[in-house]
C-alpha cells in the first residue's frame, strides 16, 4: 500500500521539475524580493516564460508578488515562508546528496545546474 505522505512529497516534484523554477526560486532567495526585470536579467528567460513561471509559482503559494501604488506602478517578488522552508528542505537534499555520492563511488548521483 502505498503511502499518503510519500506521493504528497511525490507531488511537489511536479512544481520544480518545470523549466526555470529552481532557478527563479533560488534567485528570490539570493536577493529576498526582485522586481521582474532584475529577475528576467538575472536569467537570461523570456518574458511570457518568466510571466508563466512566476504565475504558477504564486498560485502553488511558493512565491508572492507585492504590488506598490506608484507612478509607474511598480511590484516585486519574493519568497513565501512555505517557499523558504522547502529550501531548507532542498539544501538538506544536497548535502545528503553529497554523502550519498561520497560513500557510493561507483554510483554517483547527477550533478545538473539549476539554469537550463
Amino acid at each position: 500500500m502505498s503511502d499518503p505522505g510519500f506521493l504528497r512529497a511525490a507531488g511537489i516534484w511536479k512544481v520544480l521539475g518545470r523549466r526555470w523554477t529552481l532557478a527563479i526560486l533560488e534567485n528570490l532567495n539570493a536577493a529576498e524580493a526582485l522586481r521582474f526585470t532584475e529577475l528576467k536579467r538575472s536569467l537570461t528567460i523570456s518574458g511570457t516564460m518568466l510571466s508563466e513561471r512566476l504565475l504558477e509559482l504564486e498560485n502553488e503559494g511558493l512565491v508572492e508578488k507585492k504590488i506598490y501604488r506608484s507612478t509607474p506602478p511598480k511590484s516585486e517578488y519574493g519568497l513565501t515562508a512555505g517557499a523558504k522552508e522547502l529550501l531548507l528542505i532542498m539544501r538538506d537534499l544536497g548535502v545528503w546528496r553529497t554523502g550519498w555520492n561520497s560513500a557510493n563511488k561507483g554510483h554517483q548521483l547527477a550533478t545538473t545546474p539549476l539554469s537550463p
